[in-house]
Parts: structure tokens; C-alpha cells; sequence
């Protein structure tokens, strides 16, 4: 799949020149690593077609201005002139609010759009809104139910396509989550990530990252619910090239075993209404409670969970006081990446 020019990325970098941006606190190791990747003409569908170095100076960047904007109260109007176009098909909080709230921040201009507002595939075809957004915007991010639709999207257009979430991907909350476990642990290689749960779009994200910076991947399923045959292939591969780990278990307490890590996720995503009592019963005791917990007490392991599942784990599961919750989508949502 062929990248386009990436206006935006390139009005980026002259900005940050012009704006003296210097790397702040500890990033002398992100600063050679902005000076030797380009990331000019990329659409991100999937970060399965990102390099090690690419995701890195993604977490690099984004690390550097949340600094800068969040506590250090500088106006930086680096998109200043620019305009995205934000499809949703399937409804958000967070990601609607953080890619909004972000691009305003960075002095850019962005226009909600759902279904209701768009022909999107109904009375006109994915190709000719793509050429219609590549006309009037800068860059278009998508939440969609089909990655096709993405796939369709970046085919007909001459500006970048960002999935914002599709069936089989969600890049940009995996990256806000790895950006987390960035600020806390200071480095992410070495780190054990498991995860426990449905084999979904988020897992598969997270199967597309971890090997590549240098995090070990350990995941619970219940049967008939692994992650997708062609995806886990990808990470076996991946793990091979950068000598990490990929366990795929049944069993919750073996994927929670030295593990620094615990994450879960929705077990009945949107569109899913219908399956939602036989998940219910699949997915029994997929939950993350003190006995998956139990052998990471002695260590500063914590758990990350979707803020939509915050409220009822807050009130069933009160972790020790070496073990806390890292609020992945709201500390850093999408705003920062």
C-alpha cells in the first residue's frame, strides 16, 4: 500500500524548528532518533507497518509534548492552518475527545463527522469521500467497524488515513498506552505485558507492538476467542526478530504469573449487543481479581484497564499498596499521539 505525502508531519518538524522546540528531561536518546527516522507520507491503518524506530520517535514526540504543552504551559500552534476530518461509525468518549482536544492544542482544526453527517459508503463510496476529505483537509482519522473501510479510505485519498479503531486495529490507544508505561517505568524493554481477555483489535494491536520495543507479551483467552490466525503468525515473527516473548494460554493465572503488567478490556464491544449473554458466560473468570494479581504482590506491578471498566473494578478489586492502576486512556489519551 503505497504512503502519501504527509503535509501535516512535515509543517510539524518546520514548526518545532521555528518554535526553538528542544527535547526536554532525559530525551537526549529521542532526539537522535528525530534526527534519523522520517515518518513524512505515512498513513497508520495498523502499526504492523511501522519500524521499531518509527514507533519510538511516535512515543518520543509524543512524550516530548505532553512535557512542553501539559507542564511547561507552552503554546506551540504546530498544526496552525491544518484541518482534520474525524469519521466515526461507532461512538466514543475518549477517543473523540482526546484527537479533539489534541489537534485544537497543536492550533489545528477539527470537524466531527458521523454517519449522519456523510454519504460514507451509502449514497457515495469510500473512494469518492476520500477524494472529497483529501480536497478540504489535511488528514483524515476514522472509527470504523470494518477495517476495509480504512483500507478503501487510504486507497482514494492524497492525504494520510489514522484508524481511530477498526475490527481488527486500534493503534492509537495502544500507543497512548505504551506512552504510559514509558513515563512510568522509564524504559519498556524487558517489560512483561499480559493480557487477559478477548482476542480483539486492541490485542492485536498490542501483538503488532510489543516485540518491537522490546516488551514480552503473555495472553489469556477462553476458546473459540484467540486473536486472529494471520496476526498471532506476525507477532511469532516479530518476536523472533527482536528475541522477545509471545505466550498464548487458556489460562488466566498463567499469563498473570511475573508479569509487570495485567491489562483487560470490554468483553461485549459495540456491535456485540446480541452476543452479550453468551460472552458473559464464555468469558467467567477472565476477570482480573487479587488471584491473578496474587503472584506479582512482591514487585511494583500495576494494572491497566480501559476507563469504561474503572468504576466497577475500583469497587470489586482494591489492589495492595505495591499495586496500582495506571488509567491508560484518560492519563494519555490519543491527545498526545
Amino acid at each position: 500500500m503505497p504512503f502519501k505525502l504527509l503535509s501535516v508531519s512535515s509543517h510539524l518538524l518546520k514548526c518545532l524548528k521555528s518554535f526553538h522546540y528542544k527535547p526536554q528531561r532525559g530525551f537526549s536518546s529521542g532526539a537522535a532518533c528525530l534526527s534519523s527516522v522520517s515518518l513524512k507520507g505515512r498513513s497508520c491503518l495498523t502499526l504492523k507497518d511501522f519500524s521499531s524506530d518509527e514507533i519510538k520517535r511516535l512515543l518520543w514526540v509524543s512524550a516530548d509534548l505532553k512535557h512542553q504543552i501539559k507542564h511547561g504551559k507552552q503554546y506551540l500552534p504546530l498544526l496552525q492552518g491544518k484541518a482534520i476530518a474525524m469519521i466515526f461509525e461507532k461512538r466514543s468518549t475518549r477517543t473523540r475527545m482526546s484527537t479533539e482536544t489534541g489537534f485544537a492544542l497543536l492550533g489545528g482544526h477539527p470537524c466531527f463527522l458521523t454517519s449522519q453527517d456523510i454519504h460514507l459508503g451509502v449514497n457515495e463510496s469510500c473512494t469518492d469521500t476520500a477524494r472529497v476529505l483529501s480536497g478540504l483537509c489535511d488528514i483524515v482519522l476514522a472509527r470504523v467497524y470494518s477495517h476495509s473501510t480504512l483500507e478503501e479510505l487510504d486507497q482514494g485519498a492524497s492525504i494520510p488515513i489514522i484508524n481511530g479503531l477498526s475490527d481488527l486495529y486500534h493503534p492509537i490507544q495502544i500507543l497512548a498506552d505504551f506512552l504510559t508505561l514509558q513515563e512510568h517505568y522509564g524504559s519498556l524493554s524487558g517489560l512483561t505485558v499480559s493480557w487477559i481477555g478477548d482476542g480483539n483489535n486492541v490485542l492485536h494491536s498490542f501483538m503488532m507492538t510489543a516485540a518491537k520495543l522490546g516488551v514480552h507479551l503473555k495472553v489469556a483467552t477462553p476458546k473459540g476467542y484467540e486473536p486472529d490466525r494471520s496476526v498471532t503468525e506476525e507477532a511469532r515473527r516479530l518476536c523472533k526478530q527482536h528475541g522477545t516473548k509471545l505466550v498464548l494460554t487458556s489460562d488466566p493465572m498463567e499469563a498473570a504469573h511475573d508479569s509487570n503488567v495485567l491489562v483487560t478490556d470490554t468483553w461485549v464491544s459495540m456491535g456485540q449487543e446480541e452476543e452479550k449473554k453468551r460472552r458473559l458466560k464464555d468469558f467467567h473468570g477472565y476477570q482480573i481479581t487479587m488471584q491473578e494479581v496474587g503472584p506479582n504482590q512482591t514487585g511494583p506491578s500495576f494494572t491497566a484497564f480501559p476507563g469504561r471498566w474503572r468504576r466497577w473494578m475500583t469497587k470489586y478489586f482494591t489492589p495492595p499498596a505495591p499495586l496500582s492502576f495506571l488509567r491508560l486512556r484518560i492519563g494519555n489519551g490519543p491527545s498526545w499521539v
